[in-house]
């Protein structure tokens, strides 16, 4: 399944369940990691889902897009 608008709230609210940054929202992983990911392949489901979102994001300058959905 593709990411949707859908998925940007979850971007803020998702946390990475395993790994070097276990804890961690989704929107405040570095792209370095993200990138790795991409290298690596992302896990199956909506956690590779929200972390190729992110990557797409982060890619091209458009976290600040989810500064509004920060804090609710």
């Amino acid at each position: 399944m593709i990411a949707g608008v859908e998925d940007l709230p979850k971007l803020v609210s998702a946390r990475m369940p395993y790994g070097k940054h276990q804890g961690r929202l989704i929107a405040d992983l570095p792209g370095a990691y993200l990138a790795w990911f991409a290298r690596k392949g992302f896990p199956e489901g909506e956690l590779g889902r929200l972390l190729a979102l992110m990557l797409e994001l982060d890619h091209n300058g458009l976290s600040s897009l989810l500064d509004p959905l920060r804090g609710r």
